[in-house]
């Protein structure tokens, strides 16, 4: 299940300052020290000399997995891809593969390289930034992804996702990095609206590819695909790849992942102001509400004030200042520059945190 990326807009009064109640599960298969307390891997499998697409696809078909979810009450209604977080059974997926099946206690599998299934439970998940652990005990000891640095990705540069696109499992694909910190929002239904800084390439994703990695030439997850631009929904035509793709940077699945491991949910900051997300602009991210006690009344923000910067960074519209927000932590401190009555001023606010 891929999601069709609202590039047009997003829902009037986006909310920054949002709880998300169905991204709270059990804690079961978890370990009380995150990361820290499991077998993941950095380095990276191949030497730079080695970085071909088919060294890339040997070595990461046996670590990426078909996931198959209940949707709506039919077994394996929802399909959608994965890879070993860990040697203690973990996978990550994105939170739409696995979000119905999980509301409804419903069955949840993965199948390997080699067609085994096996069933999988929900170790916790997030609605806000569109991912998803798994725990799967029958696959504990099998040797992990590597996890690389989105940040270190130059537009241009080659890159590979693997999962199981219409549901077509252990599928490749190639391209390039067609762009970086791209500010995209996806709609969720039920669960509302993810916001993604995303790396966009131009390797062939569709639906079914959703959770699965997107790797470097030398064989480290540098993100998780998670949504396709189409030509549908307002913008013509259907529903698959057209090369323009988006996944999540592997930095955050390993805070999300992190945070999940040790208590179940995850934490996502907030500066308690909605904002307007359905109007194409370049002129700033306005505020159409401050909430009451919150860190955006208690820095002097007001109801009409238009965004216009973070951090030096240039804020052009809604979905850009909440993905801004969304890519620090909750402790934070951030100034944003806004424009009042014509003229430009500077407020720093103290980053809450929400869970969802």
């Amino acid at each position: 299940m891929a999601l069709v990326v609202g590039l047009g807009g997003g829902v009037a009064g986006g909310i920054v300052y949002q709880q998300w109640d169905d991204g709270q599960t059990t804690a079961s298969g978890g370990d009380p020290e995150g990361l820290a307390g499991v077998d993941t891997t950095s380095l990276p499998p191949l030497a730079r000399d080695d970085g071909s697409v088919a060294a890339v696809a040997q070595e990461m078909l046996p670590r990426t997995v078909q996931i198959a979810a209940a949707f709506e009450g039919e077994a394996g209604g929802a399909t959608g891809s994965g890879f070993l977080l860990d040697r203690q059974g973990h996978v990550v997926t994105n939170n739409h593969v696995v979000a119905d099946a999980d509301s409804s206690d419903s069955l949840i599998e993965i199948v390997d390289e080699e067609g085994r299934r096996y069933d999988a439970e929900v170790v916790g998940r997030s609605p806000v930034y569109d991912l998803a652990v798994l725990y799967v005990p029958e696959i504990e000891g099998r040797d992990p992804a590597a996890l690389g640095a989105s940040r270190a990705l130059r537009v241009g540069e080659s890159v590979v996702a693997i999962g199981s696109p219409l549901g077509l499992s252990s599928t490749v694909t190639s391209g390039i990095v067609s762009a970086l910190s791209r500010p995209v929002t996806t709609s969720q239904d039920a669960d509302g609206s993810s916001f993604i800084n995303a790396v966009q390439t131009d390797a062939a994703i569709n639906p079914g590819n959703s959770g699965g990695p997107l790797v470097n030439l030398r064989g480290q997850v540098v993100g998780v695909n998670s949504a396709i631009a189409t030509a549908g929904s307002g913008l013509g035509g259907g529903a698959g790849n057209i090369g323009v793709g988006f996944a999540i940077p592997v930095e955050q699945v390993r805070i999300t992942a992190d945070q999940i491991l040790r208590d179940g949910e995850a934490r996502y900051p907030v500066i308690g102001a909605e904002v307007q997300t359905n109007e194409a602009s370049s002129t700033g991210a306005e505020i159409t509400k401050v909430l009451p006690e919150s860190p955006a009344e208690a820095a002097g923000l007001r109801d009409g004030d238009v965004v216009v910067g973070i951090d030096g960074d240039l804020v052009t519209d809604g979905v850009s200042l909440i993905v801004a927000i969304r890519t620090r932590q909750p402790g934070d401190t951030v100034e944003l520059t806004v424009r009042r009555d014509g003229a430009e001023q500077r407020f720093e606010v103290a980053l809450d945190g929400e869970t969802g």
